[in-house]
C-alpha cells in the first residue's frame, strides 16, 4: 500500500535530515524525483497484485513481506554499519520501535488487503490515503504537536468525500461497505507505523529498518494467515509470478525507494505526489477488473484528495 513515512507532524515528515546522510548517498540525493516516482509507481500496483494473487489477502500480505527478508538480511549482514547496536540502551530502545513499526504494518496490510478483496479497489486505495489525517491527529494527542484550523476543514472535507464513496458501496453490498471501512481502519494502523518509524529513522539505517520490521510483520502476518486461511504459498507459476511481482516491484520497488526518496524530498511534496497512487491503482483495475470509475466515485474521491490536500495545508503548528 502506500503513505509517508515520518514523523508526528506530516508537514515535517522526512526519515533522515540529509546533513546526517553520508556522501555515499549522493547518488539518492541527485536522482530523488526519478527515485520517489517509480516508489510510487510500484505503491500504487499493491491493490492489483492482491487482485493477481491465487492466495487470501492475509497469505498475499505474507508472500509480500517474507520474500524480500532474505535480500534485506544479505545486505544488512554484509553491512556491519548499518546495524542496530544492540549493546547499548538506546540500541535496544530503537530496536523495539522498529519491531513496533512491523506490528502496525502487519495491521495495515491485513486490513487493506482485506479490503481490496470486498470493495473496489479505486475505495480500497483512495479510502486507505486518509492516514495523514490520522498521523496528524496521533501526533496531536501524543506530541502535542497542533495544526492550524485548515487542518480540520481538510479533514471535515476528506471525510464528507470518504462518506460519499462509501455510500456508493451500499448501492453495491454490505460486502463493499465493510470493504470500505477496512480500508479506512488500516489507514489508522498505518498512521501508528508512520509516527513509531518517525522516532527511529534519523538514527536507523534503512536497511535496518526494513529487515527488522519486516521480520516482525511477516512473523505476526503468518500467524494470522495460519488460523484464518488455508493456503499460505501459491502453488502455480502464475501465483508465484503475482507474489514475487508484489515483493519486488511493491515492496523493493515501491515501499524501500519511497523511503530513500523521502530523506532529501520536502514532505510536503510527497505528501501531494502521493495522492496519485490511488489514480494509477483504479485507472489500471479499469480494464483488468472492469471496475468503471462511476460518478459518485469520482465525486468523493476528487473530494477526498482535495481535503487532504487542505489538511496537508494546515498541518504546521501557527
Amino acid at each position: 500500500m502506500n503513505v509517508t513515512p515520518g514523523g508526528a507532524d506530516p508537514d515535517r515528515l522526512t526519515l533522515a535530515p540529509v546533513e546526517a546522510l553520508p556522501a555515499r548517498d549522493s547518488f539518492i540525493a541527485r536522482h530523488r524525483f526519478p527515485i520517489l516516482l517509480l516508489g510510487l509507481l510500484g505503491a500504487a500496483f499493491s491493490p492489483i497484485f492482491v487482485r493477481l494473487s491465487e492466495v487470501g489477502p492475509i497469505a498475499a500480505a505474507v508472500n509480500r513481506m517474507a520474500l524480500p527478508l532474505p535480500l534485506f538480511f544479505a545486505v544488512l549482514w554484509l553491512r556491519p554499519q548499518d546495524r542496530i547496536p544492540m549493546g547499548t540502551p538506546a540500541g535496544r530502545r530503537e530496536f523495539w520501535l522498529v519491531a513496533l513499526s512491523g506490528a502496525f504494518f502487519a495491521g495495515d496490510l491485513a486490513l487493506w488487503f482485506s479490503s481490496v478483496m470486498m470493495t473496489s479497489v479505486a475505495n480500497a486505495s483512495m479510502l486507505s490515503n486518509v492516514t495523514p489525517v490520522f498521523v496528524v491527529i496521533g501526533g496531536w494527542l501524543l506530541f502535542k504537536d497542533r495544526p492550524k484550523p485548515m487542518f480540520i476543514v481538510g479533514m471535515v472535507v476528506a471525510l464528507m468525500g470518504s462518506a460519499i464513496m462509501m455510500a456508493e458501496s451500499l448501492q453495491l453490498s454490505g460486502r463493499s461497505v465493510a470493504g470500505d471501512l477496512l480500508a479506512m481502519s488500516a489507514a489508522i494502523f498505518y498512521a501508528g507505523y508512520v509516527l513509531t518509524l518517525g522516532q527511529v529513522r534519523k538514527r536507523v539505517s534503512i536497511m535496518a529498518t526494513m529487515a527488522i520490521g519486516g521480520l516482525v510483520a511477516t512473523i505476526l502476518l503468518l500467524i494470522l494467515a495460519v488460523f484464518t486461511e488455508d493456503q499460505i504459498w501459491p502453488h502455480t507459476m502464475n501465483g508465484w509470478l503475482a507474489a514475487g511481482g508484489m515483493a519486488l516491484f511493491v515492496q523493493i520497488g515501491g515501499q524501500m525507494l519511497i523511503a530513500m526518496a523521502l530523506a532529501y524530498v520536502p514532505a510536503g511534496l510527497v505528501a501531494t505526489m502521493f495522492l496519485m497512487s490511488p489514480i494509477i491503482s483504479a485507472l489500471v483495475a479499469w480494464p483488468l477488473f472492469g471496475e468503471s470509475i462511476t460518478l459518485n466515485q469520482f465525486a468523493g474521491g476528487a473530494a477526498l484528495l482535495a481535503g487532504l490536500e487542505i489538511s496537508r495545508r494546515g498541518t504546521t503548528k501557527e
